[in-house]
């Protein structure tokens, strides 16, 4: 990134054809923004090495890997009733015809 006093000159890679090339755009100081793409991440390792250092305190050894949810608990659907449906007939001589 190269900064003058008003505007930073902003690279980013741009596909064009079968090749990628740097575009290179000025912008305004106003309209930059730093990225918040990183946020979870860091409140993630603030997190782990408090757990750990409380872990380590009590002499416990703890996983701070992440999980996955795994499924939803089962529920049985109450209050409803069965209902058979059965198929309609297909008639190929009327379905000929034009009517039923």
């Amino acid at each position: 990134m190269n900064c003058s006093t008003n505007v930073w000159f902003v690279c980013s890679p741009t596909c064009v054809g079968n090749r990628i090339i740097k575009k290179r755009i000025h912008v305004r100081i106003e309209h930059v923004m730093p990225s918040r793409c990183t946020e979870e991440f860091k409140q993630r390792v603030k997190k782990n090495d408090q757990l750990k250092a409380e872990a380590k305190a009590k002499g416990v050894v703890i996983s701070t890997k992440r999980q996955p949810l795994g499924p939803k608990p089962g529920f049985m659907v109450e209050g409803t009733t069965l209902e058979t449906v059965t198929p309609i007939p297909y008639d190929v001589v009327n379905d000929l015809k034009g009517g039923y």
